[in-house]
């Protein structure tokens, strides 16, 4: 069977046991702030595990798209190694939602496993929980007398609490799991160990194939579970791995999953793929691995970045770069270039890569090409590294040295930083230098510079890499950003019993309410509190719109509301503070003027949007957006700056349709008859079967969209972009501002053009005036420059009459008087032309700061191994209350006290 065949297999199967097939959902989480990216087939239906929204089945079946790159079995430094683990992969699964339990989830999966996809029955092992007589958990014999009705009892395994028994998180809805596994070695190997020996043992050809999870349980904050008031069936099954075992193969890859991608990197590439552990085959396996998850994740909206989920994908894309870089020995973007093999693979069941292929393809092209420029820049500065450490003695490190190569401004600042470190040591074994690890780590965290490539290049040439001093730099910038973005939340208390969390502002901004539940939240050392209502006006963050603020009143009492937020579907308003007490009267009010703002602005970026594509061309897709009171921010995709007269034409069809005050018309439809009537959906959005339609003009503008807008264009008053600027490779973004915030921003502007006129005494022509000014303004700085130039031979000459001699060494060293810091420079440059040899130190108060500069020439530095960098940082920064830098030669400083000139140039004769 093929992939594709075994998928539909799988899905036509749960359909006919009255499942309701959905697709899969994006693989960019938003509105989950526990997750960055879809990693279980759950994510989707979590808020039907919580109770919070009713399923539009009892029965749903699926393939879902996932994304892990952390956690158990899944470093992403070892997929690719291994033939088994990936960081995108399929999740098959089928769910009840209080409907059939353990008994139907065990019987389908063995009907389906052996009866459809006919797996030799004597092939496959079953785990069930032991218990935990700690937690007070027994043995799950429900499960265990359910498999004994299809499989023999010895095939029937325990399993402990980590491989058994599943949880959404440190609190939430868990339960006991049956795991199913299968062995796929050979009739020798199964003869010599029997199989349920290397379950659950990391074997590579006996492995977890589908997990059958049984969700009965909630866990509190403080470890206790509680029954939950409905069961719950929650499977997974690895598509590429069922798809291996039917195809008979020994790994994932060899499957027609990826054979595609791996032939088309044959081709690019001129390398054969071995089906070895070699780096060339590992190389291989990454990338087939990597561009799936770069692709996907691009075509659902997260581009990469350098923080949060756009560093994740940024940090995969990079690996695989540093894969074809160093062992396909490939020095070129290449995986673009697979782009349309993904495309066409998945264009039945995951369109949006197709949709987007031009696109997305520009994005990993571009991003590419950045990262093997940086990787040029890290071996270069590598290679400076090295060369510098190779004067050093190898053991023992005694006797002061004098490299030949110049200092990297890596090892500069950790000799700054980390006064007295061991930048390597030596071994006197093996005579091998070792690298400081700290090293290690700047050349990873501002080069992206992968750790392995760094030992492979410095054994290259005789040295090691200290590993574990990496490793721990490494630990401590991960518990940096821990400690960074730590929430740590409390259970929920329930004030009120009920499910219902409706949303009523689309219609009012003010409704009598009860409060449900709230807990208590801290957050970067903060308390706050999140409070649910049955029903709120409050808008909850999401499609780019801020979430509302407002009052709740309770009993008279006011507590304010400073944001509002969704967890998946939940409605939480965040507070500072709770009432008194929960009795009585909710009254929940929403902030109106802000709301009208945030509104403007939200109908701002529709008319914007179709403007866009009216004026760049329908390539233009929506690509991330901000909407709130004061502005709005719209990305989408364009790859060239936009000229001024795209962006007057934008401005003018948008302000034409405010002047037209068109209806904004708003519709709940079916979302396939949506879809035909044209409107345009986010990629990377999630939409129900019922969707928003918001119209504004049939043939101008049609989206979907769950935000707030105003009632017709003309509230917008006026449109005006402020800005447009590149945002990431082949995305664009405008801020602009419409309503209140343009009026305010024309008055600003009409204001200082008011204030620039009065400034020239009202001229007719304004735009000569200052022509005229900037044109006398030229002629005064010719000027001025030839009385500096004059100034600073005059001091020189001076200056030259001063010389010392200190320790055999000519030295000038004097406080002077100039206008600034360049023209310090100057006379420092005039005195070395004509006083080589020298020694030269000046000072200066400029502006009432603090001014000094250091030269001397390449001949003096070296017979007296003196540094001016150094110099400077050692003994002139500390008395001025600055800092400063350079080379060798010529260094620089600056500081605020300006009060101990005289001392800085004793300090440096001193050091002399």
């Amino acid at each position: 069977m093929t992939s594709a065949a075994i998928r539909n297999a799988f899905l036509d199967f749960f359909r006919s046991k009255g499942h309701l097939i959905v697709p899969s959902a994006p693989i960019v989480v938003k509105n989950d702030p526990t997750l960055m990216f879809t990693n279980a087939g759950m994510n989707q239906f979590k808020d039907y595990f919580l109770g919070n929204k009713q399923a539009p089945s009892p029965r749903i079946a699926d393939t879902q798209k996932c994304l892990r790159v952390s956690g158990k079995h899944n470093d992403l430094e070892e997929v690719g190694v291994d033939t088994y683990h990936h960081t995108m992969f399929e999740m098959l699964g089928n769910w009840s939602f209080g409907d059939y339990f353990k008994k139907e989830a065990i019987e389908w999966s063995w009907e389906l496993l052996t009866s459809v996809l006919n797996i030799p029955k004597d092939r496959l092992y079953v785990t069930v929980f032991e218990g935990d007589e700690k937690e007070g958990l027994p043995k799950d014999e429900e499960a265990a007398n359910e498999w004994k009705k299809w499989i023999n009892e010895d095939r029937i395994l325990l399993g402990n609490k980590k491989d058994n028994f599943w949880e959404m998180g440190d609190t939430g809805p868990c339960g006991p799991c049956t795991e199913i596994h299968v062995d796929t070695r050979t009739e020798d190997e199964r003869k010599q160990v029997d199989g349920k020996n290397l379950v659950n043992a990391d074997h590579p050809q006996v492995i977890e194939i589908w997990n059958n999870v049984f969700i009965q349980f909630n866990r509190l904050k403080d470890g206790s579970l509680q029954p939950l008031p409905a069961k719950h069936v929650d499977t997974g099954m690895g598509f590429e791995r069922l798809v291996r075992v039917l195809q008979e193969k020994q790994s994932n890859y060899d499957t027609d999953v990826f054979t595609g991608t791996i032939s088309k990197i044959e081709e690019i590439t001129n390398n054969k793929y071995g089906f070895s552990d070699t780096k060339t085959d590992i190389a291989f396996r990454v990338l087939a691995d990597h561009i799936r998850a770069i692709s996907f994740t691009i075509a659902d909206g997260q581009l990469p970045s350098n923080t949060g989920a756009g560093y994740v994908i940024r940090r995969i894309l990079r690996r695989a770069v540093r894969y074809y870089y160093s062992y396909l020995n490939y020095q070129q973007p290449l995986l673009h270039q697979l782009l349309p093999v993904i495309a066409t693979q998945f264009e039945s069941v995951f369109p949006e890569l197709k949709q987007q292929e031009s696109f997305v393809t520009r994005v990993i092209k571009e991003e590419e090409e950045a990262f093997l420029r940086t990787l040029g820049k890290g071996i270069e500065t590598l290679n400076e590294i090295i060369s510098y450490f190779k004067d050093f003695p190898v053991y023992p490190i005694s006797n002061p040295v004098t490299p030949k190569s110049p200092m990297p401004t890596v090892i500069k600042e950790l000799t700054e930083v980390n006064s007295g470190i061991s930048l390597f040591s030596g071994d006197s074994e093996s005579l091998h230098k070792t690298i400081s690890g700290k090293i290690s780590f700047i050349l990873y965290d501002r080069y992206g510079f992968p750790f392995d490539l760094i030992r492979l290049i410095v054994r290259e040439n005789n040295f090691d890499v200290n590993e574990v001093e990496f490793n721990a730099e490494m630990q401590k910038q991960k518990e940096r950003s821990r400690a960074a973005t730590a929430i740590d939340t409390e259970d929920w208390i329930i004030v009120n019993e009920g499910s219902s969390n409706e949303f009523v502002g689309y219609d009012s901004l003010e409704t009598k309410a009860q409060v449900l539940k709230y807990r208590k939240v801290k957050a970067k050392g903060k308390e706050s509190y999140q409070i649910v209502l049955d029903k709120t006006p409050f808008y909850a963050e999401s499609g780019g719109q801020v979430g509302d603020t407002g009052q709740l009143i309770i009993n008279n009492e006011e507590l304010r509301i400073v944001d509002t937020k969704k967890e998946n579907d939940l409605i939480i308003h965040f507070a500072e503070k709770l009432p008194s007490s929960f009795d009585g009267e909710v009254i929940a009010k929403v902030d109106a003027t802000k709301r009208k703002h945030t509104a403007i602005h939200h109908s701002a970026t529709h008319l914007l949007h179709a403007a866009l594509r009216k004026v760049l061309g329908t390539h233009v897709a929506q690509k991330g957006s901000l909407v709130n009171a004061d502005y709005l921010r719209f990305d989408f995709s364009h790859f060239s700056k936009m000229t001024d007269e795209e962006i007057k034409e934008v401005e003018r069809l948008v302000n034409e349709k405010i002047r037209e005050n068109i209806p904004v018309v708003i519709r709940f439809m079916p979302k396939e008859e949506a879809m035909k009537t044209g409107a345009m959906a986010l990629f990377g959005e999630k939409y129900g079967d019922t969707v928003r339609v918001v119209t504004i003009d049939p043939s101008y503008s049609v989206e979907l969209c769950g935000g707030t807008h105003v009632g017709a264009t003309g509230e917008l008053g006026f449109f005006k972009i402020t800005s447009e600027a590149a945002v990431a490779a082949g995305v664009r973004r405008i801020e602009a501002i419409s309503g209140a915030a343009a009026e305010n921003y024309i008055n600003h502007q009409l204001e200082t053009l008011r204030g620039v006129r009065e400034l020239f005494k009202n001229p007719k022509d304004l735009g000569k005036a200052i022509a005229s000014l900037q044109e006398e303004n030229t002629l005064l700085k010719k000027q001025v420059e030839k009385f500096e130039a004059a100034q600073i031979k005059s001091l020189s000459k001076e200056l030259l009459q001063q010389t010392q001699v200190v320790n055999s060494t000519p030295f000038i060293g004097a406080v002077v008087d100039v206008p600034t810091a360049d023209a310090l420079r100057k006379l420092a440059f005039e005195l070395k032309a004509s006083a080589p040899g020298h020694l030269i130190a000046l000072a200066s108060a400029v502006d009432g700061k603090a001014a000094v500069v250091l030269q001397l020439d390449e001949a003096l530095s070296a017979e007296k191994n003196l540094d001016a960098a150094v110099l400077i940082k050692q003994k002139v920064s500390p008395l001025i209350k600055g800092g400063g830098g350079g080379q060798k030669t010529l260094a620089t400083a600056g500081g605020q006290d300006a009060s101990h000139l005289q001392e800085v140039i004793a300090a440096v004769k001193a050091a002399l």
